[in-house]
Order: C-alpha cells, then sequence, then structure tokens
C-alpha cells in the first residue's frame, strides 16, 4: 500500500487515533499503555478493548477475548460518527474478533498499524486462537503496515530468522507476498546497535539506533512503537519518518523506564 493521504492542516485539533487493544491491568502495554503513548504524541485515542488479560508486571496468566459481535457494534456505530485519522490493532483476542474488525474498517480509509502480538512474552499464554490465519486474512486487506518482530515474522512464515540478514530478507519476502509494509523489528536481533527493517515493494530501509542494556526485556516496547507510529502518520508524517519518529520516541522511553511493580520493566 502507499502511504496514506492524510496531511494535517495547520491548528487543526489532535487527530483521532483509533486503538483496538487487550486490556493490560499493569497498564505496560495494551490499551492503557497504548493510549498513553497516543495523548503523549498530540493525538487523541478512541478504542475498543479486545480482550481481558490476567496479568502482572511478572507474569500473563489467563486471558478471555470479548464479544466479537459486541466489538463489531462498538467499532461500527464510533466510526459511524468519528473520522479517526489512524488505527493501531494490537491483541485481537480471537479470529471471530479479527473478522469483526476487518468488517469495521470498511468505514474508514485511514492507515492501519498492524503489532500482530501472538504470545506474551512474559508466560505461556496464547494471545490468539489456533485460527491466526482466518484473523490475517480478515485483517491484512486493511492493514498499510505490519510491526513483527523476529519471532513473530518466524511464526508468521515458518523461516527460521537467526540474523540480520535472514530478518531483511525473509520481511521483504512476507511485504511482496502480502502487498503491504513490514517493519521488522530487530531488537532481540543481539550487535551493538539496534537495526529495524522497513521493507516495501521498491526495497529496504534500515532504521539504526543505539542498543540499550536490558532493552529487550523492557515490557510493551511493541506497542509503545506501533502506537507512536499510528500518531505520527495520523498528523500526515510520511511512512518512513513515521517509523523513525516512532523508534526514537521508543528508545527515549528505554532510557527511562517506568518500573511499577516488582517484575519488568515497561516503556510507559
Amino acid at each position: 500500500m502507499t502511504d496514506h493521504p492524510f496531511r494535517e492542516l495547520p491548528g487543526a485539533a489532535r487527530p483521532d487515533v483509533l486503538i483496538c487493544a487487550g486490556l493490560d491491568p499493569s497498564g505496560g502495554a495494551g490499551l492503557i499503555a497504548d493510549v498513553r503513548v497516543v495523548s503523549e504524541l498530540g493525538g487523541r485515542p478512541v478504542g475498543v478493548v479486545t480482550a481481558l488479560t490476567v496479568q502482572n508486571t511478572t507474569a500473563v496468566i489467563d486471558t478471555e477475548a470479548m464479544n466479537a459481535a459486541e466489538v463489531r457494534e462498538q467499532l461500527e456505530f464510533l466510526l459511524s460518527d468519528v473520522e479517526v485519522r489512524a488505527v493501531k490493532i494490537g491483541m485481537i483476542g480471537s479470529s471471530e474478533i479479527a473478522k469483526s474488525i476487518g468488517h469495521a474498517l470498511a468505514l474508514t480509509s485511514a492507515p492501519v498499524v498492524w503489532d500482530p502480538v501472538i504470545h506474551p512474552s512474559r508466560g505461556d499464554v496464547p494471545f490468539i486462537d489456533s485460527l491466526f490465519g482466518h484473523a490475517a486474512l480478515a485483517l491484512l486487506p486493511h492493514v498499510t503496515v505490519l510491526t513483527p518482530n523476529t519471532q513473530e515474522l518466524a511464526f508468521l512464515t515458518g523461516a527460521t530468522i537467526e540474523n540480520a540478514t535472514d530478518a531483511a530478507s525473509v520481511g521483504q519476502a512476507l511485504a511482496g507476498r502480502l502487498a503491504t509494509a513490514v517493519l521488522v523489528k530487530g531488537g532481540h536481533l543481539g550487535g551493538d546497535e539496534s537495526v529495524d527493517f522497513l521493507c516495501r515493494a521498491g526495497g529496504i530501509e534500515l532504521l539504526r539506533g543505539p542498543r540499550l542494556p536490558g532493552g529487550e526485556h523492557v515490557h510493551g516496547t511493541g506497542c509503545a512503537l506501533s502506537s507512536a507510529l499510528a500518531v505520527h502518520l495520523a498528523r500526515g508524517a510520511s511512512l518512513i519518518d513515521a517509523c523513525r519518529a516512532a523508534k526514537d520516541f521508543v528508545a527515549a522511553r528505554l532510557a527511562h523506564p517506568a518500573r511499577p511493580g516488582r517484575g519488568a520493566a515497561a516503556v510507559m
């Protein structure tokens, strides 16, 4: 897909950004963290909860998907009134909820950022049912950019990803197959730098940044990155500029993470 057509006018109100995500009671990820990011970066968050989780800073021990019909009704009624300027999708909870979101997205032409959250980093509880492929079919026609980390990219493609070369080539192949942009997050690849890869039909652009010690263990980085990316798109940035700005935002937060509990530190 090409960059979206929206451009913010001088003096315009804070752009509405739609968030579809699960609820993390600790606030380190999910809807609460997304709302914080969108607000901090000048957007106005609106959204729906896709799933409830039982978690704190130490672990995720249970999840429950919301009612798919109600999610669709919430979204369609909201989008019949509010003109959102970007959409961020995180944890979807179930393939049926993905279908509900997909149906509702027909009501907007706003750019869509999908962070394909499949499994928590702090537990063995799946964040989606076994029909993930059905969920992808429902959402991908609407997606402007997909933001998997290397583990999620491996799950999506079945490929083995051991280094930056693998991440770039697999991401580029996936972008071509899906006809959408893929921002591969390379934070878990190691090395002296943190390198992400924006893969599109026209090639691959590298986004380099400093690797902060322990940054890969901070909770909520993927949520923060995708939400920041959505806000910058809503405010009129090109895709590459939005990716750079989102990466810089997360790096700044990683330098001073929140420590709300006895477990993992959090971006927000």
